[in-house]
Order: structure tokens, then C-alpha cells, then sequence
């Protein structure tokens, strides 16, 4: 399984181009928001507008902005355009192999079943969800009073 840096800082970055769709935003102002380097959100970004999941707009004015509809980018697609594979690597042998029914066993009851719980996971979360719960908690935080 494999869920990087790469894809936090991704998923963090579409969150906030989720929060700020009044224009394109500026790639070291999303940076800066999210305090993560901008060349390693450079990196990030190019993948993500070959995917089709952004896009962007040159010029003074320009920046970036979703693709789509917050409510239609699955996190399990932005994770797999970013990192490949989510799953735990298969545990098959080849057949007749030493330990191919011991491999069978660790494959069919606790890998299998855990890349099936995570990908219906993955696969039902929304951008939308996480911006709205990224929401609700600086509503929460600006709503505290401190002595």
C-alpha cells in the first residue's frame, strides 16, 4: 500500500483550490496555504493537470482551478494518478510452490479483505467531503475564544 507524501500534499492542494474557487489561484499561493515547497507542488500539479483532474490559465491573471466538480473526484482516483497502486501487494505463489497454501491463506484473509476495505473507502470519498470537513474545522478554530 502505498499512500506518499505525494499524495497528502496533493489531496491538501485540491482541498484548497476547492476552497478558493472564486478564481484561478496562484501555484505559490496554494504553497504557501499549505506549507509545502512550491517546486515539489510544481511536480505534484503537472501530474495532476495530465490527468485531467486540473487545469490552468496562464498569464498575470491566471492560476490554477479544479477540473471538475468537487463532488465527482473520487480520492481514490487522486491517489492512484499520484502514486500508482493503492493495494497491498499480492502474497500468491506460483503454483506448486513451497508455501504457496501458507501465501493463499495470508492472501485470501487479510490482504484481499484489506484491499477491498480501503478501495470501498478511497473509492466513496469525495474531494467535496474532505473540503467541507476542512471547512468545518477553521469554522470550529476561528469560532474558539482564547484568554
Amino acid at each position: 500500500m502505498n499512500f506518499s507524501k505525494r499524495s497528502r500534499y496533493g489531496i491538501r492542494a485540491l482541498i484548497d483550490l476547492a476552497e478558493h474557487t472564486d478564481s484561478p489561484c496562484a501555484l505559490c499561493e496554494i504553497a504557501e496555504r499549505n506549507n509545502i515547497s512550491i517546486k515539489y507542488l510544481e511536480q505534484i500539479f503537472s501530474v495532476l493537470k495530465k490527468a485531467g483532474i486540473i487545469k490552468s490559465i496562464k498569464g498575470p491573471q491566471g492560476g490554477y482551478f479544479l477540473a471538475g466538480n468537487p463532488e465527482y473526484i473520487r480520492i481514490s482516483d487522486i491517489i492512484v494518478t499520484l502514486d500508482g497502486s493503492y493495494f497491498l501487494d499480492d502474497e500468491r505463489l506460483a503454483p506448486g510452490q513451497k508455501g504457496e497454501a501458507e501465501a493463499l491463506a495470508v492472501q485470501e484473509t487479510v490482504i484481499d479483505p484489506i484491499n477491498e476495505e480501503v478501495h470501498r473507502i478511497l473509492d466513496q470519498l469525495t474531494l467535496k467531503k474532505l473540503t467541507e470537513h476542512a471547512e468545518q474545522t477553521n469554522q470550529a478554530a476561528q469560532s474558539m475564544y482564547y484568554i
